[in-house]
């Protein structure tokens, strides 16, 4: 089978069809309807390719941000360069929102919702405190994961070899005096985070301030929400009550939020 990008006789809804194009069509038309990664092999299946073939399309879908893959699985999802995919987070913000709001208005701290974009962690939704003095990042800001709580809530249920190429393709800068630095150290915080429940960011990512953050189970990629504020109105032990509310709510916030609640908002 000669898959150049030749065109070929056949019609496909009354225009000619270019045979190359078909099997990215294919891939990624197979990857959005996927609610799981999509190995190689299964990608071959589709298309009726080799692997090696199949291969070299999704390497070049990867590097334009179109294709991602799982480091520790191998299996391919959309990548955040698609519109699908970020017609999904856009979704994702949406749904998030009432409940951010509901957290805000409980707590009258900022409230934030963000998913693991690559290296960094990508903030998709943000509800302000409504307070004059507040902490609040940006919708579309990326952050480290070594010093947020975000981040490490995250971080925690990943493979350790994966968190490793994370920091060592993010780097770990020391964003304060209290920021862990070494890939060893953020490692056995891990182990602290997923024996709590949640990840507390005390001054490490913004000197005045501290943050409590859990993770999100049940989405298509992992995902976390948190409340910030300054350090002199979230005390640790008031982080650690807040963060017992959140890991109340998380099963019913990764219903609502993931993959199969953001579908039924879209349709």
């Amino acid at each position: 089978m000669n898959e150049s990008a030749n065109a070929s006789s056949g019609e496909a809804g009354g225009r000619y069809s270019v045979r190359a194009v078909e099997r990215v069509a294919d891939i990624l038309d197979t990857l959005q309807r996927a609610e799981t990664g999509v190995s190689l092999v299964t990608l071959a299946e589709v298309t009726g390719l080799p692997k090696s073939s199949v291969f070299r399309y999704v390497a070049t879908l990867e590097a334009r941000g179109y294709v991602e893959k799982d480091p520790d699985s191998g299996d391919y999802t959309l990548g955040v360069a698609l519109p699908s995919q970020q017609r999904h987070f856009e979704l994702l913000s949406a749904r998030a929102r009432p409940v951010l709001e509901r957290f805000r208005d409980r707590f009258g701290e900022t409230v934030n919702f963000g998913v693991l974009d690559g290296d960094r962690v990508l903030y998709l939704e943000i509800v302000e405190s409504h307070k004059a003095m507040r902490l609040a990042a940006r919708r579309g800001d990326r952050d480290y994961i070594h010093s947020t709580a975000l981040g490490r809530a995250i971080a925690a249920g990943l493979p350790e070899e994966r968190v490793r190429r994370i920091v060592a393709s993010a780097g770990m800068p020391a964003m304060t005096t209290r920021t862990v630095t070494s890939a060893d150290e953020l490692i056995a915080s891990l182990a602290d985070v997923r024996a709590n429940g949640f990840a507390i960011d005390d001054e490490e990512n913004e000197e005045g301030a501290r943050c409590v953050a859990i993770a999100l189970p049940g989405m298509r990629v992992p995902a976390g929400i948190s409340v910030s504020a300054p350090a002199v109105r979230l005390s640790r032990d008031d982080a650690a009550r807040v963060a017992g509310v959140l890991a109340e709510e998380a099963t019913y916030l990764g219903r609502r939020l993931g993959t199969r609640g953001a579908d039924q908002a879209e349709a």
